[in-house]
């Protein structure tokens, strides 16, 4: 096989790899009754009382509405201002 086949075919190797590896994330958005939003990566099931909201990643607030994104590492939810984990 020549050099020119052999890099051209361990280029498409390449080129498959990074597309299978380039799935889509799946984030969602959070928001609760203060205002404040954050992504989450997985679908967290929020006790009712804290009164979160989870929303697909590509929902947007309308233009009447005031939310504020307030993003934070791991897993809780925003309560008066304080990031509470859990």
């Amino acid at each position: 096989m020549k050099i020119g086949a052999k890099s051209a075919i361990a280029a498409a190797i390449v080129a498959a790899g990074i597309v299978l590896s380039a799935t889509s994330a799946s984030a969602y958005i959070a928001c609760n009754r203060e205002g404040f939003c954050w992504h989450v990566r997985n679908r967290v099931m929020y006790r009712p009382a804290w009164g979160v909201v989870i929303h697909p990643d590509n929902w947007r607030w309308r233009a009447r509405e005031r939310y504020q994104w307030r993003e934070h590492e791991g897993r809780g939810y925003w309560r008066n201002g304080i990031w509470i984990q859990f």
